[in-house]
């Protein structure tokens, strides 16, 4: 048992992959078996880790791969800074670090039976899919499950082999949308901004969960045809996860009123951020 905060776990990248401009998925196996099995007695679906390149630092991001799927963990990220580039500059073979599993998690026990409703913006993704694919790995313990994905154009789009897996699937309601101009000769989604969209799919707000995560002024503007479609504020969930820094509650940086985001979350609904002071967030 790994009882030091401090002490990462040694991991292997099995393989690497990039999806979008500057944005590489990892799948990473333990060094250690123990780890492994001790990892996944831990991990939930939301939870969070720090990935490290001895000499350069870690950088704190979501585990983007379900705990159903218990042989190994994956990562993705954007070359954002010094430690996102450096491990851009890794390929398959190489090891980094990991601590984790930081943080709480979206409480799917409680979703049985419950229609879902997910809605991404660009690389906000990551911390759903492994929502996502921990709901329909349990497929028959769900209502109906709608996936709204839009990013600025069609190449920002992530996992792009996943959505037409998804798409294909008849239990699942795939909609990808893209920004005015952003879409090529071929692209076959919608074409609009992610409000937009939502208000024209206009999914029942009955019996149903909603998962938000995108850029700031996306949430903004999709919070309020949630409303207006009838989704009550402690039906809607998001991820606070960018605001991180330790993962452990000790630098300060994510927090929020009373709340380490680290600690406290990073997963909230939206009745939780309500009562966090509105200009911190």
């Amino acid at each position: 048992m790994n009882d030091d905060l401090y002490k990462p776990f040694l991991m292997r990248i099995e393989t690497a992959r990039d999806e979008a401009p500057d944005v590489r998925t990892f799948r990473l196996k333990f060094a250690e078996e123990t780890e492994r099995a001790e990892f996944f007695q831990r991990y939930r679906v939301g939870m969070f880790g720090l990935y490290g390149v001895p000499g350069e630092g870690e950088s704190t991001f979501c585990v983007a791969s379900p705990p159903t799927r218990d042989g190994y963990i994956e990562c993705t990220f954007r070359k954002v800074g010094r430690v996102t580039q450096a491990l851009q500059e890794l390929e398959a073979g190489q090891a980094i670090t990991f601590r984790g599993p930081y943080g709480n998690h979206f409480p799917i026990e409680d979703w049985k039976g419950r229609d879902l409703l997910f809605i991404a913006g660009g690389i906000a993704l990551p911390p759903m899919r492994s929502v996502i694919w921990n709901i329909l790995d349990r497929r028959a313990e769900f209502g109906k499950v709608t996936v709204l994905y839009g990013a600025r154009t069609a190449a920002d789009l992530v996992y792009k082999d996943e959505l037409a897996d998804w798409a294909a699937r008849p239990d699942v309601t795939l909609v990808t949308t893209v920004d005015p101009g952003g879409q090529t000769p071929d692209w076959k989604g919608k074409v609009g901004f992610v409000p937009a969209v939502l208000k024209e799919l206009a999914p029942s707000a009955q019996n149903c969960v909603a998962v938000l995560c995108g850029p700031p002024i996306m949430i903004k503007l999709t919070l309020p045809v949630l409303a207006g479609l009838g989704f009550s504020a402690k039906d809607i969930y998001t991820t606070l996860e960018n605001r991180m820094k330790c993962g452990v509650g000790k630098c300060g940086r994510c927090n929020v009123g009373s709340v380490y985001v680290c600690k406290d979350g990073p997963v909230f609904t939206l009745e939780d951020i309500s009562r966090l002071p509105a200009g911190d967030m």
